[in-house]
């Protein structure tokens, strides 16, 4: 075996013995490392090094690491925890608070409300402390805190003996070490002089430079997923790399020698650890750079496979749960892709003529990115078919938007002024990475599900595998080219000619926004739309908008001011011209007031309330207000539904009843008035909740019920009684949890229906 490639067999036993130690039990991981560690003394005169190295190790791993297993498996704690016992404990912070972020429901607003932070026991036990944000998002690693609070069982697959959740601020609060306030001072001198840069960019360049995203929308992350750089949203290797090399860059245009050289790197990089974190890709790439450097400094430079090897071993050795941190894995995954693959691609195209810079550009994403393909689809159930082009239009920028970020963070305690010129001039990189992504993300096709967990991703590299087999043989390469060549003629004039969404003559279309609410009319014109609802989150709404080719939205009807109901609003105002907004006469609850007008006031759209008895027409489509008459007088979530906006549309394909989330009094006055509600097409109230009437279900009698509802939600939507009760009526009823975004639109025999997905013809 190559001396390069001799340490990995014993990083691969090392992360194999805490991966079966983990998922299954401590004897497992013992028995393997002592197998392993036999097999490498049987075949030490074949390869000796690397038999050797398998030797020493497997029996270290075996040893230290199941001895870890079955430490936290049989820790005091963790019976108290079966039981769910109330206790005080005293422990350490290991990492900073980590934000948890919840969707936003009725009258609680989305956003961080908890933080989650690991803490080791005098013992040298792990727990992970669950508590609330207002007390707890300013600690910092090494700081001694007392709290008290109920236990609970941790996931399997992990060291933890508890979770402890705390309710309370905690009881006593020890002082952190200086190194850790000087970074934290560091890293809030960065987020204050991102603040002049636009929304996003403010919050990205935090996340890019030091892993803090605190300030990251949740459009911007769900964006940069689906475009495959969600990498640039955690602190990574890469970031260490970068900072690195541009300290090795001036030592070196300082004439400084092997040593000072490697003084200054190692500087930089225990000084980035602290500024950033203990985050798993950060540790393996800083135990990665020691070795490497004092490789230089001995006069040994080797390659980086040796040292990525060393520092899974040391890593895995040290933390075991990083075998299965999934950043850690896709961390040492695409390093050795980079390693390994993107040389000899790159080889390959400039033996057929492609430039050297061209070449390496080209096979550096492609490398990290199909190597890390498997990992990402078994972490997030879908493959990202951009990811290559937009790692490669990023990948230029992200270097300076680094090293500016870095410097902003350096200067930002001497001088704010420097530091704000310092993440103005990393400005423009961060916006053009938001713009790479948004568009990436808009791209039709831009990701395809895929089976999650270890399943998926076993299947990823087997298709992978597959692929790679049949481009190696020359005959069938010929007939795979042919073959994709053939599908394209096809399947691209078709879906250009007759594309399957939207389909041709939709008048109603319910968005699949989970558990909320978004519902779009259409007019005669053809990207011309009214909007009733914008969901709980931006991305669900902009992708329903995006995919039936809305481009202007003459006004968006918000129902009532849940947060399930008004959460993508910010988006859609900036996505698409928006003529005005609408609401009823309720002003509750006041925060979600207040947001409302300071969203339409920043992109300039006016606010309009609408009135029971009001018409408002367009080319296509009429709209009938037929409620309320009053808002509510509490901030109560049944007095809230009750005060929905309720409407009748006139549509081509029928007339469409949107209920907001009105309950059984507000039905009740519905009936009471007389009011007409007849409707072919119901929007049925509170996603389905219990609280229908037989009486209302009996005034409007749709063909068609549709419910919008996020799957797997925890407050039982929909209610089997009302699903029962709208069946026999004979109501076709479809969920947006099970059919997606789904179209009504007119047929031979009155409201057909259609779901984005649907093979052609299917109805």
């Amino acid at each position: 075996m190559r001396s390069r490639l001799h340490l990995v067999p014993a990083a691969l036993v090392v992360w194999s013995t805490a991966l079966v130690g983990l998922l299954w039990t401590w004897w497992a991981a013992a028995a393997l490392g002592v197998l392993a560690g036999l097999l490498g003394a049987a075949a030490h005169r074949r390869c000796a090094p690397a038999a050797v190295a398998v030797m020493v190790t497997g029996p270290v791993a075996a040893c230290w690491i199941g001895f870890q297993v079955h430490q936290s498996t049989h820790h005091p704690l963790r019976a108290q925890a079966e039981r769910g016992a109330s206790t005080t404990v005293h422990f350490e912070l290991v990492d900073r608070p980590h934000p948890l972020r919840t969707t936003g429901f009725g009258s609680r607003p989305g956003g961080v409300d908890s933080v989650v932070v690991r803490a080791e026991l005098s013992d040298g036990a792990e727990i992970a402390v669950l508590a609330p944000t207002a007390a707890w998002r300013e600690l910092l690693p090494g700081q001694r805190v007392a709290a008290s609070g109920t236990l609970a069982p941790p996931l399997r697959a992990e060291l933890t003996v508890a979770v402890l959740r705390v309710r309370g601020p905690p009881l006593e609060v020890g002082r952190a070490p200086v190194w850790q306030r000087a970074a934290e001072s560091l890293r809030a001198g960065l987020r204050r002089a991102s603040e002049p840069l636009g929304p996003d960019a403010a919050g990205l360049l935090p996340a890019l430079v030091v892993g803090d995203t605190d300030g990251v929308s949740t459009r911007v992350v769900e964006e940069f997923r689906t475009a495959g750089l969600s990498h640039l949203l955690a602190v990574s290797g890469a970031n260490l790399a970068i900072l690195c090399g541009a300290v090795l860059l001036v030592l070196r245009l300082l004439r400084a020698g092997p040593r000072g050289c490697a003084a200054g790197a190692m500087a930089a990089l225990v000084g980035f650890v602290v500024l950033a974190g203990p985050e798993p890709s950060v540790l393996r790439a800083a135990v990665m750079g020691a070795v490497a450097l004092l490789a230089l400094v001995l006069g040994r430079e080797r390659s980086a496979l040796p040292a990525l090897a060393a520092a899974v071993v040391v890593l895995v050795l040290y933390d075991p749960a990083l075998a299965v941190a999934p950043g850690f894995g896709l961390s040492v995954v695409a390093t050795a892709a980079l390693v390994l693959l993107a040389p000899r691609w790159a080889a390959a195209m400039r033996d057929h003529g492609v430039p050297v810079g061209v070449a390496e550009a080209l096979a550096v994403p492609m490398a990290a990115s199909l190597a890390t393909a498997p990992l990402v689809a078994g972490i997030s159930g879908q493959v990202s078919l951009v990811a290559v082009p937009a790692n490669l239009v990023t990948g230029p920028v992200v270097a300076p938007a680094t090293v500016l970020g870095v410097a902003a963070a350096v200067l930002a305690p001497v001088h704010a002024g420097a530091a704000r010129v310092a993440a103005a001039v990393a400005g423009p990189e961060i916006e053009w990475l938001v713009l790479v992504a948004r568009t990436a993300a808009a791209v039709p096709g831009a990701a395809v599900r895929w089976p999650g967990g270890w399943g998926g991703g076993a299947l990823l590299i087997g298709v992978l595998l597959l692929a790679w087999a049949v481009l190696r043989l020359k005959r069938l390469r010929v007939l795979a080219v042919a073959a994709l060549v053939g599908a394209g003629l096809v399947l691209v004039p078709l879906e250009v000619a007759a594309p399957r969404w939207p389909v041709p003559g939709w008048s109603v279309v319910a968005c699949d926004v989970g558990q909320g609410d978004a519902v779009v009319l259409a007019t005669a014109e053809r990207d011309r739309a009214v909007l009733v609802d914008t969901g709980p989150d931006p991305v669900p709404v902009l992708a329903c908008l995006r995919g039936l080719g809305v481009r202007r939205v003459p006004l968006v009807v918000l129902s009532h001011l849940h947060a399930d109901h008004i959460g993508g609003l910010a988006a859609v105002l900036a996505e698409v011209g928006v003529g005005a907004v609408a609401v009823g006469p309720s002003r509750r609850p006041r925060w979600a007031w207040e947001e409302v007008r300071e969203r339409a006031r920043a992109a300039g759209v006016r606010v309009v309330e609408l009135v029971s008895g009001q018409r408002l027409s367009w080319p296509g489509l009429e709209l009938d207000v037929l409620g309320p008459r009053a808002g509510p007088v509490e901030d109560a979530n049944t007095a809230v539904n009750d005060a929905s906006v309720v409407l009748r549309a006139s549509t081509g394909a029928g007339r469409v009843l949107l209920t907001g989330d009105i309950e059984l009094a507000a039905q009740a006055g519905l009936l009471g008035r007389h009011a007409d509600l007849r409707a072919d097409v119901l929007k049925v109230p509170h996603h389905g909740s219990r609280y229908s009437s037989a009486a209302f279900l009996e005034a409007v009698r749709p063909k068609v019920a549709l419910i919008s509802v996020g799957a797997g939600n925890r407050y039982g939507h929909p209610s089997g009684v009302l699903l029962d009760a709208l069946a026999s009526r004979g109501a076709l009823v479809l969920r947006t949890d099970q059919d997606g975004d789904t179209a009504v639109l007119l047929g031979p025999e009155g409201p057909r229906i259609a779901r984005r997905g649907d093979p052609p013809g299917r109805n």
